[in-house]
């Protein structure tokens, strides 16, 4: 995924409606804003990684659908987050009960909430170094659980709500959804 970011502040931040706008009326980009409010701005990826991406999308929601705990969401859907950037993870959950604070207005737009947990997905140019950025970035924000997946390496950051990082290295392995996510499983080797 090829990745600009834009400097707007010669025209001010760019507000919440205006990147929706902006987003609807340009869906083969990928948009976000980050927290310095400058627009980043994503090519489409490549078949390997929207096949890993809808394989994980896939068996997020399929959990979801059995436990009835909480909400999933796609790639496509962004999030406001406290320190006020615009992000977007490749597969994200909230619980029922953190869901239930938000009005239907707030529903509509970007959310302004930070999932319970994501999983980002890294395609062969991301770099390693923005990638640990935009995690750090997520669990500042509130999120409980968070996986850094690079499938080119065959290695995965599991970020913690209190601070540990974990490195499983290879795709022989199963991720748990631990405490945040009862039951939930992931086996890399479906990434491959």
């Amino acid at each position: 995924m090829i990745t600009a970011t834009l400097n707007l502040a010669p025209i001010g931040i760019l507000s919440d409606e205006a990147l929706l706008r902006l987003s609807s009326a340009n869906k083969v980009l990928h948009l976000e804003r980050n927290p310095k409010g400058e627009l980043v701005i994503m090519s489409p990826t490549g078949f390997g990684t929207g096949k890993r991406n809808n394989r994980i999308s896939y068996l997020l929601e399929h959990w979801n659908q059995q436990t009835k705990a909480g909400e999933t969401a796609d790639s496509s859907t962004g999030f406001r987050l406290n320190n006020s950037a615009v992000r977007s993870p490749d597969a994200s959950w909230i619980s029922h009960e953190r869901i239930a604070t938000l009005t239907p207005e707030q529903l509509d737009g970007f959310a302004p909430i930070c999932p319970d947990f994501v999983i980002e997905l890294m395609s062969k140019t991301d770099r390693l170094s923005e990638a640990q950025e935009k995690m750090q970035e997520w669990m500042e924000n509130g999120c409980r659980l968070a996986w850094l997946i690079n499938p080119y390496e065959e290695r995965v950051y599991v970020y913690r709500a209190d601070g540990t990082l974990r490195f499983v290295e290879n795709f022989d392995s199963t991720l748990s959804g631990e405490d945040v996510l009862p039951g939930f499983t992931l086996e890399l080797s479906v990434l491959r």
